[in-house]
Protein backbone atom coordinates (compact mmCIF):
# COMPACT_ATOMS: atom_id res chain seq x y z
CA UNK A 1 0.00 0.00 0.00
CA UNK A 2 1.25 3.29 -1.11
CA UNK A 3 1.23 5.93 1.16
CA UNK A 4 0.85 9.93 -0.04
CA UNK A 5 3.53 12.26 1.58
CA UNK A 6 5.58 9.31 3.21
CA UNK A 7 9.25 9.67 2.19
CA UNK A 8 11.18 6.58 2.88
CA UNK A 9 14.47 8.43 4.42
CA UNK A 10 15.08 9.37 7.71
CA UNK A 11 14.56 12.72 7.10
CA UNK A 12 12.34 14.28 9.25
CA UNK A 13 10.46 16.86 7.14
CA UNK A 14 8.65 18.60 10.38
CA UNK A 15 11.91 19.87 11.56
CA UNK A 16 13.09 20.74 8.03
CA UNK A 17 9.42 22.89 7.51
CA UNK A 18 9.89 24.55 10.62
CA UNK A 19 13.78 25.38 10.47
CA UNK A 20 12.29 26.83 6.85
CA UNK A 21 9.93 28.48 8.07
CA UNK A 22 12.30 31.13 9.82
CA UNK A 23 13.68 34.55 7.19
CA UNK A 24 16.52 34.21 8.70
CA UNK A 25 17.25 30.87 8.66
CA UNK A 26 16.17 31.02 5.05
CA UNK A 27 18.82 33.81 4.20
CA UNK A 28 21.30 31.63 5.86
CA UNK A 29 21.14 28.59 3.73
CA UNK A 30 21.49 30.94 1.14
CA UNK A 31 24.65 32.36 1.73
CA UNK A 32 25.68 28.63 2.48
CA UNK A 33 24.56 27.10 -1.05
CA UNK A 34 27.93 29.68 -2.12
CA UNK A 35 30.05 27.55 0.35
CA UNK A 36 30.66 26.77 3.62
CA UNK A 37 31.48 29.35 6.19
CA UNK A 38 32.26 30.36 9.83
CA UNK A 39 29.73 31.72 12.44
CA UNK A 40 31.56 35.87 12.04
CA UNK A 41 31.24 35.36 8.26
CA UNK A 42 27.36 34.02 8.28
CA UNK A 43 26.79 36.64 11.40
CA UNK A 44 28.03 39.71 9.16
CA UNK A 45 25.28 40.97 6.81
CA UNK A 46 22.64 40.40 10.15
CA UNK A 47 21.89 42.81 12.42
CA UNK A 48 21.49 40.14 14.92
CA UNK A 49 24.18 38.71 17.56
CA UNK A 50 26.61 35.83 17.16
CA UNK A 51 25.05 33.92 19.35
CA UNK A 52 21.68 34.35 17.76
CA UNK A 53 23.33 33.24 14.53
CA UNK A 54 24.75 30.17 16.71
CA UNK A 55 20.87 29.12 17.73
CA UNK A 56 19.85 29.27 14.20
CA UNK A 57 22.76 27.32 12.67
CA UNK A 58 22.08 24.55 15.28
CA UNK A 59 18.27 24.92 14.43
CA UNK A 60 19.12 24.08 10.92
CA UNK A 61 21.65 21.32 12.36
CA UNK A 62 19.17 19.21 13.69
CA UNK A 63 16.54 19.91 11.06
CA UNK A 64 19.78 18.45 8.89
CA UNK A 65 19.85 21.37 6.85
CA UNK A 66 23.48 22.02 7.43
CA UNK A 67 26.60 20.32 8.67
CA UNK A 68 29.41 21.90 10.76
CA UNK A 69 33.17 20.89 10.55
CA UNK A 70 35.94 20.94 13.25
CA UNK A 71 38.59 22.86 11.50
CA UNK A 72 41.57 24.30 13.45
CA UNK A 73 39.53 27.42 15.65
CA UNK A 74 36.56 27.61 13.45
CA UNK A 75 33.68 25.17 13.17
CA UNK A 76 32.62 25.96 9.44
CA UNK A 77 28.80 25.09 8.66
CA UNK A 78 28.02 23.95 5.07
CA UNK A 79 24.28 23.19 3.01
CA UNK A 80 23.43 19.46 3.17
CA UNK A 81 21.40 19.18 -0.39
CA UNK A 82 19.94 15.62 0.18
CA UNK A 83 17.76 16.72 3.25
CA UNK A 84 16.49 20.11 0.80
CA UNK A 85 16.29 17.55 -1.57
CA UNK A 86 14.03 15.27 -0.07
CA UNK A 87 11.45 18.29 1.39
CA UNK A 88 11.58 19.19 -2.66
CA UNK A 89 11.05 15.64 -3.86
CA UNK A 90 7.81 15.86 -0.99
CA UNK A 91 6.67 19.26 -2.40
CA UNK A 92 6.80 17.81 -6.21
CA UNK A 93 4.14 15.52 -5.32
CA UNK A 94 2.02 18.31 -5.48
CA UNK A 95 3.28 19.83 -8.80
CA UNK A 96 0.26 17.84 -10.76
CA UNK A 97 -2.25 19.64 -8.52
CA UNK A 98 -0.84 23.21 -8.96
CA UNK A 99 -0.80 22.26 -12.72
CA UNK A 100 -4.28 21.52 -12.84
CA UNK A 101 -5.27 24.29 -10.39
CA UNK A 102 -3.27 27.21 -12.90
CA UNK A 103 -4.82 25.00 -15.86
CA UNK A 104 -8.29 26.09 -14.36
CA UNK A 105 -7.76 29.40 -13.82
CA UNK A 106 -6.43 30.35 -17.26
CA UNK A 107 -9.74 28.72 -18.84
CA UNK A 108 -11.86 30.84 -16.57
CA UNK A 109 -10.56 33.52 -17.27
CA UNK A 110 -10.47 33.22 -21.18
CA UNK A 111 -14.62 32.34 -20.62
CA UNK A 112 -14.47 35.84 -18.61
CA UNK A 113 -12.61 37.95 -21.13
CA UNK A 114 -14.89 36.34 -24.12
CA UNK A 115 -17.71 37.42 -21.73
CA UNK A 116 -16.83 40.94 -21.56
CA UNK A 117 -15.53 41.11 -25.20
Amino acid sequence: MEQIGYISSQTNLDAVFAALADPTRRAILSRLADGQASVNEIAAPFEISQPAVSRHLKVLERAGLISRDVDEQRRPAMLKAETMAAAVEWLSEFKEFWETSFDQLDDILIRMQKIKQ
